[in-house]
């Protein structure tokens, strides 16, 4: 192994420390950029469903859309929270389970007038027995964005189960 001169090893050390710095000022940079981003406010989102689902296997999917009309930048991270409801606005069955198959979730920062979206199934109800679903007719989704606590309700029609216990929606995360 060659030995580096004195001269040549403070140079290089100057150097290396320089690209440290700056490896250091990105990476804060970067994080800072996505600490002021603020999650996405249910006030400043459309929620809406895309229905032109596909269907398999005793299941139809759909994407369940979310665009920002905040006028700002904002994040979402995160599964979003689905229930069945009726005309009333009252929640039928069981709520959604997430469906971990399209990864936990990343942070998603959406300009204002952009969409994220995320997967919904919902099984086809006349697949369980009455005596775990007691079919009957929901007039939409209400949909709790990722982290938020304030929800909108999406019109849809479809069977639904009014029986709680049995999960015939589930929802992946917002990419």
């Amino acid at each position: 192994m060659r030995r580096i001169s004195s001269k040549h090893g403070r140079i290089l050390g100057a150097g290396a420390a320089a690209l440290a710095t700056l490896g250091l000022s990105a990476a804060l940079a970067s994080q800072a950029t996505s600490a002021v981003v603020p999650a996405c406010a249910t006030s400043g989102l459309v929620v809406w469903l895309d229905t032109q689902g596909n269907g398999a296997a005793g299941s139809s999917f759909y994407t369940l859309n979310f665009t920002n009309l905040s006028g700002h930048t904002c994040s979402l991270r995160g599964y979003p929270g689905i229930s069945a409801v009726d005309l009333a606005g009252h929640r039928i069955g069981s709520p959604a389970g997430r469906d971990s198959g399209g990864g936990a979730g990343r942070l998603v920062t959406l300009r204002s007038g952009h969409a994220a979206s995320a997967t919904l199934r919902i099984v086809d109800a006349l697949n369980f027995p009455n005596s775990r679903c007691r079919l009957t007719s929901a007039a939409g989704l209400r949909v709790y964005p990722p982290n938020q606590t304030a929800s909108k309700v999406v019109p849809f029609p479809f069977d639904a189960c009014a029986r709680t216990g049995t999960v015939y929606l589930s929802i992946r995360s917002v990419q």
